[in-house]
């Protein structure tokens, strides 16, 4: 028995050395390379009135101790702007990238900083000189007065493996130089906000104050700059996203070069396959990115892309989801002559057109309100059509109809709602409520048909079925 027992100790001894002995050790990593990042707050001054639908306070994550409150507040919870007294202050993290004193950090950092003070590892702090920023990469290069400064090495996002281990050093609640360890989660996240960025996504811990410090990898190669979260309570939930190197250091050298950053622009919306649309538009499999608006007078339209069209490569490259298009446009020089191959309405082209300047600022338009009537068709709802000031302000230029009222069934399981302008039904255009009721009429049973609606101003497709 005893003999067993001992037999049972070596083995668990030999199995835990071997797992230990598979774990990575970072204590190399990060004396080599926690010189080089910094810590970065920044001073806005206060302003006199506050500003309408000024930013609310974050909640108090769950389970927070009250010695820890205090530095959520100060670190976290400053009102975008400063308003209400005192001169608004905020921390986030940055990292050397040039001997001569480059910084980089994230834009929503330094965001209307009116000071950036740049505090090194050996305590020197630094006034730091705002060179560029990018709001739609979240990039922001700074410069301070040194020389000879500790800098990390930059590393390719490409060779990146889901499941690879990676290190995130910063300044979490303004604790400097911590360090944090995951994995790679996914490539390649599309974001709300972040259509240009293909964001890392890790489960490093990473908290408020983190925002602009570096990621490693195993190398010590910076992969990516840490910059969002997803999280229900306001801090850490094993969801970290960090932009790619290769699109920061594209956005930097245009930055050194020009003072700012420009992206490439197709002038279309678009949306992802899902199954039942597939299944609408005759394809075997969900894939590629879905255009649901084409801009008058962009690349696109100019290029006589048209909605329906489904995406399916860029230069060559698969789109495989909506997410992937945007990055792979975005970072293409402006002017660049570009192919896209696209199914359309069954057969596949080749289309070509050259990269436009995307526009500072994207147009908002108004919302129209529904009405109330007794739905009497197929679908289960009650159309109207637009009057002249209703097209005017959705900028709908061929048409519509306007949902008043929507009661169970086909229409309501598709997603259609009170509200909604529907454009198209099943390839077929929809001017008036004329058009509406004789499409509808000769809706298939059984399968499922694409209805492109737009709602508050954004066009999507969405997939419909009729039973009977």
């Amino acid at each position: 028995m005893l003999k067993k027992f001992g037999w049972c100790i070596f083995l668990i001894v030999l199995f835990t050395h071997n797992v230990l002995a598979q774990l990575p050790d970072f204590t190399e990593l990060v004396k080599s390379n926690g010189v080089a990042v910094v810590n970065i707050s920044t001073t806005q001054k206060a302003k006199p009135e506050p500003a309408e639908g000024a930013q609310k306070e974050i909640p108090m994550p769950e389970g927070m101790p009250p010695e820890m409150e205090e530095l959520f507040k100060h670190f976290f919870n400053n009102p975008e702007g400063g308003y209400g007294g005192g001169d608004t202050q905020s921390l986030g993290s940055g990292f050397v990238i040039a001997k001569d004193g480059y910084v980089l950090t994230n834009h929503h950092v330094v965001k209307d900083a009116d000071e950036i003070i740049v505090k090194f590892s050996d305590r020197r702090e630094l006034v730091a000189k705002l060179i560029g920023s990018d709001a739609r990469t979240d990039v922001a290069l700074l410069k301070v007065n040194a020389t000879d400064l500790p800098v990390v090495t930059i590393g390719d996002a490409h060779k990146l493996q889901v499941g690879e281990w990676v290190l995130a050093i910063g300044s979490p609640f303004g604790f400097e130089q911590s360090a944090t360890a995951g994995i790679v989660s996914a490539k390649g996240r599309s974001l709300p906000g972040g259509n240009y960025v293909p964001f890392i996504q890790t489960d490093v811990a990473i908290n408020p104050g983190n925002s602009g410090g570096p990621l490693f990898n195993l190398n010590g190669q910076v992969v990516g700059i840490n910059s969002q979260i997803y999280s229900r309570s306001g801090g850490f939930m094993g969801l970290s996203f960090a932009i790619p190197m290769d699109v920061v250091m594209n956005v930097v050298g245009q930055i050194k070069t020009t003072g700012k950053a420009a992206h490439g622009w197709l002038g279309v919306q678009i949306q992802d396959v899902t199954r039942e649309l597939a299944e609408s538009f005759g394809m075997k499999k969900p894939q590629g990115a879905l255009v649901s608006k084409v801009i008058p007078g962009s690349p696109a339209g100019k290029a006589e892309l048209q909605i329906g069209d489904i995406i399916t490569e860029f230069n060559g490259l698969p789109i495989e989801t909506s997410g992937d298009l945007p990055p792979m446009v975005g970072m293409t020089p402006i002017n660049e002559k570009a192919t896209l191959k696209i199914i359309r309405q069954g057969e596949e082209k080749t289309v070509s057109f050259k990269i436009g300047l995307l526009p500072d600022q994207d147009e908002k338009v108004a919302e129209v309100k529904p009405g109330k009537s007794k739905p009497t068709n197929r679908l289960g709802i009650d159309v109207i059509d637009l009057t002249a000031e209703q097209k005017e302000s959705l900028q709908i230029h061929n048409g519509g109809v306007l949902v008043q009222n929507i009661v169970n069934g086909a229409a309501r399981n598709a997603g259609i709602q009170p509200g909604d302008v529907i454009l198209r039904i099943h390839n077929n255009s929809i001017t008036n409520v004329a058009d509406f009721d004789k499409v509808v009429k000769s809706l298939p049973v059984g399968k499922s048909v694409a209805v492109l609606i737009q709602r508050r101003g954004s066009p999507a497709f969405l997939a419909l079925k009729l039973d009977k």
